[in-house]
């Protein structure tokens, strides 16, 4: 299918779009934490990976390349919005863990309405935590990536998502 991309066939085209959509909006969303700049967002990394396919080289999969195009823009976007981040030195304050918190046996329909509870909580968390909380446990990026993507350091990116965690904990209690 990118192979027909390449070649300018734009039924191909919305096959890929079809296929990666809502995935790719899911990320934005994590990010964003708002509709109208996520489907922006979404439909700016299409053209420009649509734009771009020619320099995809296959050394990845078409979706971890597409991937890597919304999470960039959404970054971007956030910073149009300049989300401050919190540095290690700025603040003190101890670290709590979710998991720390979690006891016991939960089943699988337990688990589905955790991680919903979860997401519907995040989107209460201001953005500087959310953007790096996502990037770390939803997309996978680890801590020297996250601070590349955002142009913090490293310790910055663990304190956040640490505090994050910690602010979500509060939240999760307080609403749910």
């Amino acid at each position: 299918m990118v192979e027909r991309c390449k070649r300018g066939e734009s039924k191909a085209q919305y096959e890929l779009y079809k296929h990666y959509s809502k995935a790719m909006f899911s990320i934005c969303m994590r990010i964003l934490n708002h509709v109208g700049e996520a489907e922006d967002v979404l439909q700016e990394s299409f053209i420009d990976a649509f734009a771009k396919i020619g320099d995809f080289r296959q050394e990845s999969t078409f979706g971890i390349w597409l991937k890597q195009i919304v999470v960039n823009k959404a970054i971007n976007q956030l910073r149009a919005r300049k989300v401050q981040f919190v540095d290690i030195e700025e603040f003190g304050g101890d670290e709590y863990d979710i998991a720390d918190a979690q006891t016991g046996y939960v089943d699988e329909e337990d688990t589905k309405f955790e991680v919903e509870r979860i997401k519907r909580s995040m989107e209460h968390l201001p953005e500087g935590f959310r953007v790096v909380l996502s990037l770390y446990l939803f997309e996978g990026y680890d801590h020297e990536e996250i601070g590349k993507i955002l142009g913090i350091t490293e310790s910055t990116s663990r304190t956040q998502y640490m505090r994050a965690k910690k602010r979500l904990l509060d939240i999760m209690s307080a609403n749910f």
